[in-house]
């Protein structure tokens, strides 16, 4: 591919990453319980974060996603399996035991498995694997990307020591959309 058409890739995929941070998709009041809508926005999130990723050379040619705990997206991840990220292609998987992880490039902890959060973190120690969530307090906890709620839309932390501990970087582009960046 030439440098230009992934220069222009690369910026295709900020812009589609400003429209979801700053569009007008309003999410649930707080303390409502999470609808379908957040979390159609919330997997686009997921893709962006993954697409704006340094991943080492290591990891294959297909890069998977993994729900880890009851999927509260449905179809809306699904529409993401197959979907190229540079020159790999994204793989959606939802398992249901923290021995699964080991096959996880992403994985999104889902609330009803956050409190078993240092067990899944001692489970990926040292493996180049993006753990993301939308818990209280995961990025302090060790979580490398978490969205939260604030007014009135989704905005995410990162934990930046997370992200190098698995091996990983992420583009200044996105580091800057961070509401909070943990160091």
């Amino acid at each position: 591919m030439s440098a230009v058409r992934r220069h222009w890739r690369s910026w295709g995929r900020m812009a589609g990453l400003v429209c979801v941070l700053y569009g007008g998709v309003v999410p649930p009041l707080a303390g409502a319980e999470p609808t379908l809508a957040e979390y159609k926005v919330k997997a686009a999130y997921l893709y962006n974060f993954i697409s704006f990723t340094e991943w080492p050379d290591t990891v294959g040619a297909e890069l998977r996603l993994c729900v880890y705990g009851p999927d509260p997206f449905g179809p809306e991840l699904d529409a993401l399996h197959g979907k190229g990220i540079g020159d790999r292609t994204l793989a959606v998987a939802r398992i249901s035991t923290v021995e699964l992880l080991d096959t996880c490039d992403a994985a999104f902890l889902t609330r009803d498995v956050i409190s078993n959060l240092p067990r899944i973190l001692d489970r990926l120690r040292d493996r180049p694997v993006l753990t993301m969530a939308d818990s209280p307090g995961a990025a302090r906890e060790g979580v490398a990307i978490n969205m939260r709620n604030a007014a009135d839309r989704v905005v995410f932390d990162v934990n930046l020591d997370a992200v190098h501990a698995h091996g990983l970087n992420l583009s200044f582009r996105l580091l800057r959309l961070a509401g909070e960046v943990i160091r």
